[in-house]
This record gives structure tokens, sequence and C-alpha cells, in this order.
């Protein structure tokens, strides 16, 4: 398992001079690192542990709670995969049916897992879940929530919850090939800071989930901000802060959360997420346009097409 804490660079023998002990301090905190593709908002996320008890009932009546559970369902209730054709547009293809996994190929990574609301879902439809985050006050919900979900089922196909502690940049713990597929919700992946760290969470996915494995994905719209107040505003602001550092991306945000004054989120465009994607090995088989606020779905026509949406959810499969 990777170890999620800062990496601390190894230091020379201490002196027994005062002076130089305090200089080895000095120097280690000015080389204490956070974890690849952690943001300082997200980091105090991490190890808020108020955020994680208070989580369920803070998304409780988001709408895109429901509508994610339901693409799972859609999406997870059988493990039989498509393989793919050409032929299709904007970057996606067409569907075979095609059995690629058995019933007993059937774990599933929950990337960025928070208290398990996905991972509680699939077990239910009889996958094996790897709950994977970097918070251990959110993965021991999981536990809690596993356990309880265990006692109240009915059915003899719950699947298992396992949960890990991990850095979704840094999966290499995992073996390639290991998953049948993958979901990865409510803008975790947006919460990524740096896009070649997002594209390395993708990879990974595509390398430890097996050829033709599926995976469900959702993105915040980086255009949403022009049906908002000072929307406008915000968004060539980002777009001219993109032009003068390097580290900033057009469509970074921070914005105040729970406590927290600088919470990181980055927001795709429908084009940069699927070359993100086809990047990762990831063949898409839909893109769902979300409503504004994530309640339903947006069917693509001519009348929707300068219609805003609030995101996406990607269906994809393994291209490898």
């Amino acid at each position: 398992m990777t170890d999620p804490r800062p990496e601390k660079i190894a230091l020379p023998a201490e002196s027994s001079h005062p002076g130089r002990r305090e200089s080895s301090t000095r120097i280690e905190q000015s080389q204490w690192r956070r974890p690849a593709g952690v943001a300082p908002g997200t980091w105090r996320y991490v190890q808020q542990g108020s955020i994680a008890n208070h989580y369920d009932a803070f998304v409780a009546e988001t709408p895109l709670c429901a509508l994610d559970q339901t693409f799972l369902r859609q999406v997870f209730e059988s493990i039989d995969s498509v393989r793919q054709t050409a032929g299709s547009t904007e970057g996606e293809v067409g569907r075979t049916d095609q059995k690629v996994f058995s019933d007993r190929d059937n774990w599933v990574l929950d990337l960025g897992c928070g208290t398990g609301r996905a991972a509680t879902e699939l077990s239910r439809l009889g996958r094996n879940v790897l709950a994977i985050d970097l918070s251990q006050s959110m993965l021991n919900h999981v536990v809690e929530r596993s356990k309880r979900s265990q006692v109240e089922s009915t059915s003899q196909r719950t699947g298992s919850i396992v949960p890990l502690r991990a850095n979704l940049v840094q999966l290499d713990c995992l073996a390639d090939n290991s998953a049948a597929g993958a979901v990865c919700l409510f803008s975790t992946l947006g919460m990524i800071q740096g896009r070649e760290n997002r594209r390395k969470v993708l990879r990974h996915a595509s390398r430890i989930v097996r050829p033709g494995g599926k995976l469900l994905l959702h993105v915040h719209n980086r255009y949403a901000s022009l049906a908002q107040s000072g929307g406008t505003r915000l968004l060539v602001k980002s777009l001219l802060k993109s032009i003068i550092s390097r580290d900033h991306e057009f469509g970074d945000a921070t914005y105040a959360y729970r406590g927290l004054p600088d919470m990181f989120l980055h927001r795709y465009s429908r084009r940069e997420l699927i070359e993100d994607l086809k990047a990762s090995c990831w063949r898409i088989n839909h893109t769902h346009r979300l409503s504004l606020d994530g309640s339903k779905t947006i069917k693509e026509s001519t009348a929707n097409k300068l219609r805003i949406k609030g995101g996406y959810l990607v269906e994809a499969n393994n291209g490898n």
C-alpha cells in the first residue's frame, strides 16, 4: 500500500550543537511535502475528521447523489462488459455485446470513496469493492457503513467492501488487470491538482482494470460558472492566471467549503475530458450531459446545444 503521509527527506545525522539542531529543524520543515496532486485546502479537508462525521447529512439532499446511484445500477448491475466498434462521433465509440468477465471477476475500485455511498450500492449489486480514499476519517465511516449494510442485507449476493488508504495519484501498490471496473464520482477527479496528476489517476485505473472493464466518471463543467452571478469574471480571471502562472490551469478554482477557506476543484471542459480519457486508454461509450443542479441528464439535440451543462457523467471501457 502507498503511504499517503507526506514524504520526509532523510537528513544528516543531528549535531549536538544547539545551533545546528535548529538549522536541521528548519531544513526538515522546508522539505516537508504534501502528497502528489493534493492542494493545501484538500490536505486540510483530508485531515478534518468533523467533515467526514457530517458528510452524509451534508450531501443527503444533493440531486446528483440520487442520479449517480441510478447510473451505478445501470452500469454495474451486470458485469458483462462490451467491446467497442469504430465509427461514432465526438470521441465516443459504438457497442457490441460480448461477455468479458465471469461472475467471479467482480471487483470494482471506488476511487475517492468518501464515506462509502457508492461502495455500499455496488456491494448490494453483488460487487466486491476496494474503497480507496486518502482520508482515514472517511474510511472509518466506510467500515461502519459496510457493517450495517451486511447486517441489514437479506441477499446472499452482497459483496465485500475493503477499505484502502492511499493517494489516487500513487496506486502502484495495486496489481495490473486485477479489477473488473472502477467508479470515480462526485467530482473526485477534479479534486486532484495538476492535469498530469489527474491523468495518472486515470492511467492507474486503466492499468488496474482489465481490458474491456468499465469506468463511471463524474466531473463538473467549467462553463457552468456562466450561469452564476459573477461567473464570467471568475472564468476570465482563471484563464488569465493560467497564462501567467505555471501553477494554475484554466478551470482551477478555490472556494470556501464547510469551514475551509481554500478547497480546490478543477472544472473540466468537455474537450479536455475526452482528451484525458483517450490519453489514458479509456474508450468512451457515452457522455451524459447533466443539468445545472445535477438532477437529470440533458438529451443531445439542437434545442439543447447552447444549454449550459452542470457536468458530465461518462461511461467508458478500458481500451488496453
